[in-house]
């Protein structure tokens, strides 16, 4: 049996974020019930493909998956167990909000199995959170984080954000030492990107309308720059690692889920707006499969490869392709390292601090 991952998604919010472009929406009490159900009829409907595979992580995320009722959580966690194997040592991580977690709720995941929890805090600065339209303050996290340790979680992520508007260097360090002095065990620290069709679009995107009463409000390139490397030294200081561009963990509890899609890992997306890469196979939920070349597969395994801190190994991709890297890649890796924007350690190639300052633009170099 293969390994696969499970990735459920859960589209419902209490109130969509202004920078949000994720596939959710806020909906009544009857649509949240008539998707769980629809969802558990998919999860059943993989018995087949099941037979081929034992599932090594699950990762339910959203939108806002603690909206669910408990009673639907386990609705979800009976159809998983009757249709896969399931391994004793998977790691099961629910996505959560502060505001909407109850005692009762943490209760119920832990008898499911869920043995990690995911917090979206973003900022420890409550006016940084009203500018995100998010329905909570630092207060409310505070409670939830605390109430999800009296409920047994020794395993919780929290995710940050940087580039906030009008967030400042001492703003950022502050919402940095605060998180890191509660003592999680993993921090996902991401720069904030204003995507299309969101409010944040229309207020500070190249073609937003709003545009010109909100100039200067987004913190300039070389803030944002010195917020990604002060997050590393700040977090450092604390006893976390950076093991990929935006995750920081304690030893241990890097998180097995997100490394497998790094590491392409087969992956199976259940419900609105998931992804899956099962074989050489890649499709959303409702889209068209498409197969990846010889060529795309190759292009993946680097710049997926090239978000790890540890980079791709060359024996690796040796065995995956059945060619050596220097043949197909020798090159740009060769001017890449002249650039000081990778290094060569042992079997792994890898992004050096520069590289990392411009990792799109490094990765891009990679595409065939």
């Amino acid at each position: 049996m293969k390994p696969l991952e499970l990735y459920l998604h859960i589209p419902f919010c209490v109130q969509k974020c202004k920078y949000c472009d994720f596939l959710s929406a806020p909906a009544s009490m009857q649509e949240r019930q008539d998707y769980v159900w629809s969802l558990c009829q998919k999860i059943r409907s993989y018995r087949e493909l099941a037979k081929a595979y034992h599932v090594i992580s699950i990762f339910i995320g959203g939108g806002t998956p603690s909206l669910l009722e408990s009673s639907q959580m386990m609705e979800i966690v009976k159809a998983l167990r009757e249709t896969f194997f399931l391994d004793g040592d998977m790691e099961f991580t629910v996505e959560a909000n502060p505001g909407t977690l109850t005692m009762e709720k943490l209760h119920t995941y832990r008898s499911l199995g869920v043995n990690r929890l995911s917090l979206g805090l973003q900022s420890a600065k409550d006016e940084e959170l009203k500018c995100l339209g998010r329905i909570h303050s630092f207060a409310d996290f505070l409670e939830s984080y605390q109430m999800a340790r009296r409920a047994g979680f020794a395993n919780i992520n929290v995710d940050l954000m940087s580039g906030i508007p009008g967030q400042t260097l001492p703003g950022w360090e502050e919402t940095l030492r605060k998180t890191a002095e509660l003592g999680p065990e993993h921090i996902s620290a991401y720069g904030l990107i204003i995507e299309e069709g969101t409010p944040f679009y229309e207020m500070y995107g190249e073609d937003g309308k709003d545009r010109a009463q909100h100039e200067g409000e987004l913190p300039d390139e070389e803030t944002e720059r010195l917020m990604y490397h002060r997050t590393r030294e700040i977090l450092e200081e604390y006893g976390f690692t950076r093991y990929e561009i935006s995750n920081y963990a304690k030893p241990g509890f890097a998180c097995r889920h997100n490394l497998g899609y790094w590491e392409r890992t087969e992956y199976l997306g259940i419900g609105t707006g998931a992804a899956s890469l099962i074989g050489n196979q890649r499709w959303n939920e409702g889209g068209e499969k498409i197969t990846l070349s010889g060529k795309d597969q190759m292009e993946e395994y680097m710049f997926l490869g090239l978000r790890k801190m540890e980079g791709v190994s060359k024996a690796g991709f040796s065995r995956i392709f059945g060619c050596e890297i220097e043949a197909v890649y020798g090159d740009v890796i060769q001017k890449m390292c002249e650039k000081n924007l990778l290094e060569i350690s042992g079997d792994f190639i890898r992004l050096t601090d520069f590289g990392i300052d411009v990792s799109n633009y490094v990765m891009s170099e990679f595409l065939l």
